[in-house]
């Protein structure tokens, strides 16, 4: 009506006119039916609402689109976009008043002179609106209601089924119990829901105490449901391990080590948990059981805590580097190429797992040039061949992610899957790998220490009575630094006095150091995390650069307290002639590594890197001795479990 022949907006048409083009599609789209016009009109209708936007009054203007909406999407509701809420005031109300009356009117003009323009349900719904706004109009003002507990953020909900919709466990509001426990004494009073697991249940006559977890923090919090609650039928269905959803309110705790409770208002089972079948009762259990049912066993205490702090350490690993300049590199998981040099890897093929059907050569081997990626292939052992790459690229560059070694060894300290942390750095030499590997041990410690308290400790009192003052002096304290020779010197000596208390007693130059050998480094003679550097040439691996000597290579090894070796790194071989003639030393193809010893022929630079064993890292701040508990789901030779 506000458009001429020519698809323009006519500057003499009333605001009246415009008003009811918009208003006829708010109102006969429906009441629950949000309206994009932006989206949906032509160009000129978008010239026609923008001229409407810019001329018509505030009260009939479109809302500004929620926040939980898509942009561009208006606001559903009974006119669909046009302010009616109840808090409006008295004079946006009276202009909405006049807004719907110029729309009846003009309907029954249009239906006037040109009947059937508008049917009589349309007319109908369109006084209906004008009859609630004058009531609205003449109503009293409503009561306030209490305000209710809301999320720290406003997410868009999806349309739920009916059933669902009225669960308490999807209930909008919900406080996980760290935020209660830390909370300040402004939310006494107030309403809040819980969601989580229940620990245990003790039950009076009168009423049931309920202890919830939700897995923020190591202890649960206390929920109080008396009798008088409209669903404490659901209480008597409770038992440990039941997952549950509880609304109440927040109240100061008249017991013990315990800062606040929740008084039940309304309590649902969410999920049944049969008290006789469920493995883990309210007892000590042996971390070698709970690794039997290991989809389980992060409800238990030291579980949890664990999967806490390691979560926390690598939240802490990726903010050091980008706070000191790295670049996070994805590195490949399947690899043609053996970093370590070892052979201990695990095969990766599509090739038939029938013998008779296995593609052969001429002299009778498997032919892999048949398989998936035309050659061998396997699982890495390490990301630093391809770390290396980007470093001499983009400067400094880190890796982590899972590797894998096929090593049969069953002992407390492997794993055949495990997870590294290899930075690299291009321009550095051996002291600033030493330097870097200190200040990122000492960051990530730190991080925990402020971060995890309470599972901090959990760990100090049931596991290590020594491990916070242990963890502050790692902090404090500047790492030792000693030459392998002088380490060598100073073991000969100590073992000299007692061999029989040694389980391997014998220690020359070429030792590869066992780990008690380590321990006592760095728990005996230097009281700390203590580098040892410059290993002989013929126990490191290819790439680790030789030094003037010809016997030793500037390769170093970070031992620590009750772990050993946390920390292994080097300078690389950037000689182009020196690492061809370690490759063949070390009996390795140096075809299969073409692009390794083109970063030497092509802007070659001395650098340098370490690798760090995530597990090692998590056993080594908890205490827990058992490397197969610092990770979700261990592999170890014979268990692929869940």
């Amino acid at each position: 009506a506000g458009i001429d022949k020519q698809g323009d907006v006519s500057p003499m048409r009333s605001v009246r006119t415009a008003a009811v083009v918009v208003c006829s599609l708010a109102v006969f789209a429906g009441p629950a039916t949000a309206f994009a016009p932006a989206a949906l009109a032509p160009a000129a209708m978008r010239r026609a609402l923008s001229s409407f936007r810019a001329t018509a009054p505030a009260a009939l203007r479109f809302a500004a689109p929620s926040a939980s909406l898509p942009p561009r999407v208006l606001r559903p509701g009974a006119m669909c976009g046009l302010r009616m809420s109840t808090s409006s005031s008295v004079d946006t109300v009276e202009a909405q008043i006049q807004a719907q009356g110029e729309l009846v009117r003009t309907m029954k003009e249009a239906n006037k002179a040109a009947p059937g323009a508008h049917s009589k349900e349309e007319i109908t719904a369109a006084v209906g609106t004008l009859l609630a706004l004058k009531a609205q109009l003449e109503a009293p003002p409503a009561e306030k209601k209490p305000e209710k507990a809301v999320p720290s953020a406003t997410m868009p909900r999806l349309a739920v089924p009916d059933t669902l919709a009225s669960s308490l466990a999807l209930a909008a509001g919900r406080y996980k119990v760290k935020a209660l426990m830390e909370a300040d004494s402004s939310l006494v009073g107030k309403e809040v829901v819980v969601k989580g697991w229940v620990r245990t249940k003790r039950s009076q006559k009168e009423f049931s105490f309920i202890e919830v977890n939700d897995g923020s923090c190591p202890k649960g919090i206390q929920v109080v449901a008396t009798a008088d609650i409209a669903t404490y039928g659901e209480v008597d269905k409770i038992s440990t391990g039941a997952a549950v959803a509880i609304r109440g309110t927040l109240v100061e705790s008249e017991g013990k080590g315990q800062k606040y409770d929740i008084k039940a208002i309304e309590v649902e089972l969410v999920g049944d948990c049969s008290g006789a079948e469920y493995p883990l009762q309210k007892k000590r259990h042996s971390l070698e059981f709970l690794r039997g049912i290991a989809h389980l066993r992060p409800r238990t205490n030291t579980i949890a805590s664990v999967a806490r702090v390691r979560s926390a350490l690598a939240q802490a690993t990726h903010n050091y580097f980008q706070s000191v300049g790295f670049l996070y590199l994805q590195s490949p998981l399947i690899t043609a190429s053996d970093c370590e040099g070892a052979g201990e890897m695990f095969r990766v093929t599509t090739l038939p797992s029938t013998v008779s059907k296995l593609p052969q050569t001429k002299s009778g081997e498997i032919d892999y040039s048949k398989d998936f990626f035309g050659k061998p292939a396997y699982l890495t052992v390490s990301g630093q061949l391809s770390g290396e790459t980007y470093a001499c690229a983009l400067g400094d560059i880190y890796t982590f992610g899972p590797t894998f070694r096929a090593e049969n060894s069953q002992t407390s300290r492997h794993l055949a899957e495990f997870w590294m942390i290899e930075p690299e750095m291009a321009f550095a030499d051996l002291p600033a790998v030493m330097q870097n590997a200190e200040d990122y041990v000492k960051f990530v410690v730190s991080h925990v220490l402020e971060t995890c308290g309470e599972d901090m400790q959990f760990f100090n009192d049931f596991y290590d009575k020594t491990l916070l003052e242990r963890l502050k002096v790692l902090v404090d304290k500047p790492f030792a630094r000693v030459e392998y020779t002088e380490a060598v010197s100073l073991l000969q000596e100590e073992i000299a006095k007692d061999p029989s208390k040694w389980k391997y007693p014998e220690v020359e130059f070429g030792t590869d150091l066992a780990t008690e050998h380590e321990r006592w480094l760095a728990e005996t003679k230097f009281k700390g995390a203590t580098f040892v550097y410059n290993y002989p040439r013929g126990i490191k691996s290819f790439y680790m650069r030789d030094n003037a000597d010809g016997t030793t290579v500037a390769a170093t090894d970070l031992l620590v307290p009750g772990i050993g070796e946390l920390v292994g790194g080097s300078q690389r071989e950037e000689r182009t002639d020196v690492l061809e003639a370690k490759m063949a030393e070390f009996g390795l193809n140096k075809e299969d590594y073409w692009w390794y010893l083109d970063l030497r022929r092509y802007g070659s630079v001395p650098h340098a890197g370490y690798g760090l064993g995530f597990e090692r890292l998590v056993c080594y701040v908890t205490a827990v001795e058992n490397i197969r508990d610092a990770i979700a789901f261990p592999r170890y030779p014979g268990s692929a479990e869940f």
